[in-house]
C-alpha cells in the first residue's frame, strides 16, 4: 500500500469515533452493531460487555466485517472504510492497559462512565484487518481502492 493511501486510512481511523461491526450469529444471520473504537495504526480495539451477543458471535467465528465513515452531507463527500478482519479477545494486562490509554486519550470523558462497569464483565477485542476497501467519492461516484493487509 502506498503512503498516501495508508495516510488516508489512518486519518479516517484517527478522526472517526464509531464503527459498525458485523459478526455472524449462531443462526447464520449477520449481526451489525455500532461500537466506539480506538486504533493503534491499522489495528482496531473496542470493548463491550462480556455477555454481549457480539462477543458470543466472535467466540464462535472470529471473522468480522466493519465499516467506518466520515460524516457527509452530499454523496460526493463520502469517504470511509470497509474492512474484513480477524477479531481476537485481549487477555494480557499490558495490551489492556495500552487499550485503556488509547481510549482515555481519544475519549477523555470516559472516566465518568467507569464506575458503571465491573472490569471483570468487560471484553476487550482487537481487530486485525486483512482487507480494506477505501471509499472516496471525491475521486468519483463509487470510487474505491482495495488493499490487502
Amino acid at each position: 500500500m502506498d503512503k498516501e493511501l495508508h495516510d488516508q486510512i489512518t486519518s479516517i481511523l484517527n478522526d472517526v469515533d464509531d464503527m459498525t461491526i458485523a459478526t455472524q450469529r449462531a443462526d447464520g444471520f449477520p449481526q451489525a452493531t455500532t461500537v466506539t473504537f480506538v486504533n493503534d495504526g491499522l489495528t482496531l480495539y473496542f470493548f463491550t460487555p462480556e455477555k454481549a451477543q457480539k462477543t458470543t458471535n466472535i467466540d464462535k467465528n472470529n471473522k468480522v466485517s466493519l465499516t467506518i465513515n466520515r460524516p457527509y452531507k452530499k454523496w460526493d463527500e463520502i469517504e470511509g472504510l470497509s474492512m474484513g478482519g480477524i477479531a481476537t479477545f485481549v487477555d494480557g494486562p499490558e495490551e489492556k492497559e495500552k487499550i485503556g490509554g488509547l481510549l482515555f486519550k481519544k475519549f477523555p470523558n470516559l472516566a465518568s462512565y467507569i464506575p458503571a462497569y465491573d472490569e471483570s464483565d468487560i471484553a476487550y477485542i482487537r481487530v486485525d484487518p486483512k482487507v480494506i476497501s477505501v471509499l472516496d467519492y471525491k475521486k468519483g461516484f463509487g470510487h474505491n481502492e482495495l488493499v490487502e493487509v
